[in-house]
């Protein structure tokens, strides 16, 4: 049998379900996972400074009448709760894609930097007067482009291609610096920088509908364009000459992987600021559940990451109520064991 025999193969081994009944399964695990993300989503309009009963909930969704109740629900935990789930959806897409694109296992948004590169050009940007949240986002696109290119170089520099620890560390050290110039400029100027000090922390406080609907279409856009790849994604896991030969277009691949990587990463961070480890986690958990194929395990990260980060954002407000915890200190308690976790194991490099 010849080798590209093998290949197509593996390939179609890959892309079919294993098993006659492997859809059905898995389509049932994402009407669950659809469940999971109404039920965080619920809770994390109820629950607050104040507790919102359920037949209170239903009544400022459907028949408001202008109560306080109604305005808390509406005008404060509505939009809040769109926000995370967009910068859910956002983050977790841009994970599962960088951990394809560069199959590095370890990939993630914050990780490799580019929430940092990100924040930089935000932080810039709010420094030459970008004030809402549609001056933002082309400097949040523009610095998370930048750094996934960066930190791609260099993780692709030398004679063995692209190594995932390069990588890994490449953005880690970049990231580093690119955050202490942040909080550099951002101590040169604290009166022009006050409304910044929640944001560079992660939180959606006072994330209202003015922040959120700017970023939607760009969002969508990073979406679409995530799964317009996913199916080359899967060859490039086979490695660039296999891939090829398969008649996948690398350069297109990646090209759009990366155009997908800077909206989705940049939109989220402009409306949340840099929070970390939801775009590492949840393609890690859809591919414990679905294996390795991208057509699954994008659906299932779309679900997975915001009902994540809404259970995160919830534990933030009742953790030291009266007051609360950032979504993104939340998320870092709960990631970096996972990180360890998958840093320790024995087959963390395999995607």
């Amino acid at each position: 049998m010849s080798s590209s025999t093998v290949v197509v193969s593996r390939s179609a081994r890959r892309d079919r379900p294993r098993t006659p009944g492997a859809g059905r399964r898995r389509a049932i695990g994402l009407f669950v996972a659809l469940i999971a993300l109404a039920a965080a989503a619920c809770l994390s309009i109820a629950i607050g400074s104040s507790t919102v009963s359920p037949a209170a909930l239903v009544h400022a969704l459907t028949t408001p009448d202008g109560s306080l109740t109604d305005q808390v629900v509406l005008d404060l935990r509505l939009p809040r709760t769109v926000a995370a789930v967009v910068v859910g959806v956002a983050l977790g897409l841009a994970g599962a894609l960088i951990q394809a694109f560069t199959r590095n296992p370890l990939g993630d948004p914050g990780i490799l930097g580019v929430d940092a590169g990100a924040a930089l050009f935000v932080t810039i940007g709010v420094g030459l007067g970008a004030m809402s949240a549609l001056q933002m986002l082309p400097w949040a696109f523009a610095g998370a482009l930048v750094v996934t290119a960066v930190v791609s170089i260099i993780g692709a520099a030398g004679r063995s291609g692209p190594d995932p620890v390069r990588l890994t560390l490449a953005g880690v050290a970049v990231g580093a610096v690119l955050l202490g110039i942040s909080q550099a400029l951002m101590l040169i100027s604290p009166v022009t920088f006050a409304r910044l000090r929640a944001w560079g922390a992660g939180s959606f406080v006072e994330r209202g509908w003015d922040v959120v609907v700017p970023a939607l279409p760009f969002v969508a856009a990073g979406i679409v364009v995530a799964f317009a790849t996913a199916r080359s994604l899967n060859a490039l896991g086979l490695g660039d000459d296999l891939a090829a030969s398969l008649g996948t277009r690398l350069v297109t691949t990646r090209a759009l992987s990366i155009v997908a990587i800077t909206v989705l990463a940049g939109s989220a961070t402009a409306i949340a600021g840099p929070v970390g480890f939801v775009g590492l986690m949840a393609p890690h958990v859809a591919r414990w559940i679905v294996g390795p194929d991208q057509r699954w395990i994008l659906p299932y990260t779309m679900l997975l990451a915001p009902t994540l980060l809404l259970a995160a954002d919830v534990i933030g407000r009742v953790a030291l109520w009266p007051g609360e915890v950032p979504v993104g200190v939340v998320t870092a308690f709960i990631g970096a064991p996972v990180l360890i976790h998958l840093v320790r194991r024995a087959r963390a490099s395999t995607l």
